[in-house]
């Protein structure tokens, strides 16, 4: 193994955790798509080239390996769901709920504004975002705007606001 690519990983596995929670709904799919992810960026490690930021290159490795994943294996939202690992740092319990159920919303989102809302949240600029998704910056401005809304309708009807 390239012995640059173990303190990238260090570097970078929070990315390919928060990327593989929001399309996975059971702790075993997390560890295959977590493990699949580190395959892939491995594997194409020594051919970055660097033309974009290192988290844009693994933000895009991480999302086109969990779409790949999820195509194959046609999941259902809304299958049961296991506690997965968290990957957030200790806060209290609201924060915790909240969070959870900021998960739990974007789980319902199809799996193309997952990313895109993964990303706003992750604070990637705009430039980013298009960078990252293979789309314009203006069409990333609209996206975003339209999956907070969805976002937000979700999250209202589930607490009952």
């Amino acid at each position: 193994m390239n012995s640059d690519f173990q303190p990238f990983l260090n570097d970078h596995h929070r990315i390919i955790a928060k990327v593989c929670r929001i399309y996975t709904d059971t702790a075993e799919d997390f560890n295959d798509y977590y493990q699949e992810c580190v395959i892939q960026l491995w594997r194409s490690f020594d051919s970055f080239r660097g033309a974009s930021k290192l988290s844009t290159w693994v933000y895009r490795v991480c999302l086109n390996v969990c779409l790949s994943q999820l195509r194959g294996k046609k999941k259902l939202v809304g299958q049961a769901r296991e506690v997965l690992p968290e990957v957030v740092e200790e806060s209290d319990n609201i924060e915790e709920e909240q969070l959870e159920m900021l998960y739990k919303a974007i789980k319902l989102l199809k799996e193309s504004d997952r990313a895109i809302i993964l990303l706003y949240l992750e604070d990637k600029s705009y430039k980013e975002m298009a960078e990252i998704l293979g789309i314009t910056v203006t069409n990333v401005g609209a996206k975003v705007n339209r999956v907070k809304n969805q976002l937000k309708k979700i999250i209202d009807e589930r607490s009952g606001y």
